[in-house]
């Protein structure tokens, strides 16, 4: 099979089947580093405990994307 014949075989999957081979692909490209992802996922749960708690203020999406167009924009 070449590689034509693999793309129109993978794009008459399923979705669900098309994002598993996507995800494969993908991996296969950028290999995880297990303590780098231990790392971020400790980060994520802090986050989210700190959210949580109260302890910090989330601040809505359109906030910060409005800051970013506002400092890019001058």
């Amino acid at each position: 099979m070449n590689t034509k014949e693999l793309i129109s075989e993978a794009v008459s999957l399923p979705v669900e089947e098309r994002v598993l081979v996507v995800d494969t692909l993908l991996r296969s490209l950028n290999q995880p580093e297990s303590a780098i992802d231990n790392k971020w996922a400790s980060i994520a749960r802090k986050r989210l405990n700190d959210m949580r708690s109260g302890s910090i203020e989330s601040i809505p999406g359109e906030k910060v994307f409005q800051k970013i167009w506002e400092k890019f924009n001058k």
